[in-house]
């Protein structure tokens, strides 16, 4: 009863009243805080800021709506409502666990074994009755939203199966009902609100599984009984208007949907597997996607550099690395900057991804014979200044890109290429000719993607000797003409330097990191590469010239943005690995 000695010193409750609630506690079944905050005798942020002191344990105050569900999964309901205990942050395999009876032994006892049972460490946090009783209602929207609607689908499910002939018949009617759509909605907002970038429908032998794709990997986020499967892929097939009654081959489709009053775009793509459809929906929300050169993470010599290919009047800038790399975006990015109303700009994509107002985009067709080569040489036709073709992925392509970027028209496309210095040798095995690539090609960028710290919670650690050890070795690379940056550390030997860490909060919802960045390399034709390509066009010959021209490697690039604070070196060296 240490708190109520404290509570009594204080001032804040005289000894009689401290004594009787003591006698309460001691003869009934209420706990201290319960019998205090119930006869109204100490405010409920008071009572917790003496429980903190006493018990040691820091207070901590969030907000439910910002602990996501994939951390509030981590304990089960279940331990969560009996040992009043919820996870509020987490990091790594460190999880901050907010508790409202932490000096609870069988509470402990039981976050031990969770701990153990889930492969997870821990910290205890002081958290408030009302907060957690938040957390919970929060804890319980999502499933009970989605419960209730599936509870409505099994009794429409039940209820049609005796007057419905065709199996077609039947599911077209049930996805026209409120259940299923609620369902499919909920999903979708709650992809939207999260900031997914896909996702993932999946049946399983005993249970759908819906998982989302947040910062580059996938968490799941509810599990559906697999009875309602078939219903959720005819919903979706549905808004995407496409074929319910085709289950053996794969379809692809989009939808548009009105999430917290804005236009999110869905892009929908259903594939057959042997326990049922599996569907991958990419979340194309502008707000989110559509990025100017600076947010994506070029800067300083390689912004530069693509700021001046794309201020010429004509020449081919091609956009390498591997799929999931951001390429498209990249080229979103480029269209964005020229889209000017004296231009007339017209891509070529596979699929449309954003609508940009003021750019003529066509999605192709390889299926009814209208492919990259095809539409091009339409776009041809059609009086273009700009030409973005999606992808140069077959000799017809490459020749025709080659040729509009020849004959007066700037040409963006993509190749899948791991560095700058292979796109080259790849478009002449592609059978572009020698002699036209120097007059044709501007620029090459090759790039990758790594999340991006939290601003909001980012803290400033001194690097260990092995790390300090390769970041100078990668600066001592750099020129520091072209790399200000750089030449600030060399100059001091790197006495100077500090890089920051994740910790973790709640806009970050406990992972340390927001979005992601990009790293950069880019390679611009010379007087010298053209001698190369004409002569010996190897990909080691050509990395000499990028090492002549002072090119940023991808690694350098991200050596740059770990000192301003961006990322972390642990994700360059995980992206960069050979």
């Amino acid at each position: 009863m240490d708190i109520l000695k404290t509570l009594v010193q204080r001032k804040i409750l005289d000894q009689k009243t401290a004594s009787r609630v003591e006698e309460e506690v001691r003869t009934g079944r209420k706990t201290l805080e319960e019998v205090l905050l119930e006869r109204k005798l100490v405010e409920e942020e008071l009572l917790f800021k003496v429980k903190s002191e006493v018990l040691q344990v820091p207070l901590r105050r969030v907000e439910a709506k910002d602990i996501p569900l994939k951390v509030l999964e981590l304990i089960p309901e279940d331990s969560a409502k009996h040992y009043r205990m919820i996870p509020l942050l987490q990091k790594g395999k460190m999880l901050e666990i907010g508790m409202v009876h932490p000096e609870d032994s069988q509470a402990q006892e039981a976050l031990q074994f969770l701990s153990r049972q889930g492969n997870f460490s821990y910290q205890v946090a002081l958290i408030q009755p009302s907060l957690f009783e938040d957390i919970m209602r929060q804890y319980r929207n999502q499933k009970q939203e989605v419960g209730k609607a599936l509870e409505e689908l099994q009794e429409e499910m039940k209820g049609k199966e005796k007057d419905e002939k065709g199996p077609v018949v039947k599911l077209q009617r049930l996805v026209e009902e409120a259940p299923i759509t609620k369902v499919v909605a909920v999903i979708l907002r709650n992809a939207v609100e999260g900031k997914a970038s896909d996702i993932h429908i999946e049946p399983t032998k005993t249970q759908v599984r819906v998982r989302f794709r947040l910062l580059g990997d996938l968490y799941s986020s509810l599990f559906l009984p697999k009875k309602v499967h078939q219903a959720v892929v005819a919903r979706v097939k549905i808004l995407s208007n496409l074929k319910i009654d085709e289950q053996r081959i794969p379809q692809d489709g989009r939808f548009s949907a009105l999430i917290d009053e804005r236009s999110v775009d869905f892009r929908v793509s259903i594939f057959p597997t042997a326990l049922g459809e599996k569907v991958a929906i990419r979340v194309l929300d502008s707000t989110v996607g559509l990025k100017s050169f600076e947010e994506l993470g070029l800067q300083s010599s390689n912004l530069n550099k693509v700021k001046e290919a794309i201020q010429r009047p004509f020449g081919l800038i091609l956009v390498t690395g591997p799929t999931g790399s951001g390429k498209t975006t990249t080229l979103y990015a480029m269209l964005h900057h020229l889209n000017r109303e004296i231009l007339n700009i017209v891509s070529l994509e596979d699929p449309v991804e954003y609508l940009i107002e003021g750019i003529n985009q066509s999605q192709v067709h390889p299926e009814i014979n209208y492919d990259f080569a095809q539409g091009l040489r339409q776009v041809l036709r059609q009086d273009p200044d700009i030409i973005m073709v999606g992808e140069a992925r077959d000799k017809d392509t490459a020749a025709l890109v080659v040729h509009a970027a020849l004959t007066g028209h700037i040409v963006l496309s993509t190749l899948h290429t791991n560095n700058a210095a292979g796109a080259i040798p790849r478009l002449l095995d592609m059978g572009a000719e020698k002699y036209l690539v120097p007059a044709t090609l501007s620029a090459v960028l090759s790039q990758r993607l790594v999340r991006r710290l939290c601003d909001d919670c980012k803290e400033r650690i001194q690097p260990k000797r092995e790390i300090k050890q390769l970041l100078m070795k990668e600066l001592e690379q750099i020129s520091p003409q072209q790399e200000p940056t750089a030449g600030v550390y060399l100059a001091n030997r790197g006495k100077d330097i500090s890089l920051f860490a994740a910790k973790g909060c709640k806009k970050c919802g406990g992972s340390g990191y927001t979005g992601r960045v990009g790293l950069f390399e880019v390679l611009v034709m010379t007087d010298e590469l053209t001698n190369i390509i004409l002569e010996k066009p190897s990909e080691p010959t050509i990395e000499k010239e990028a090492e002549a021209q002072h090119m940023l490697t991808l690694r350098q690039d991200g050596v740059l943005k770990v000192l301003d604070g961006m990322t972390t070196m642990e994700e360059i060296i995980r992206v960069t690995k050979e």
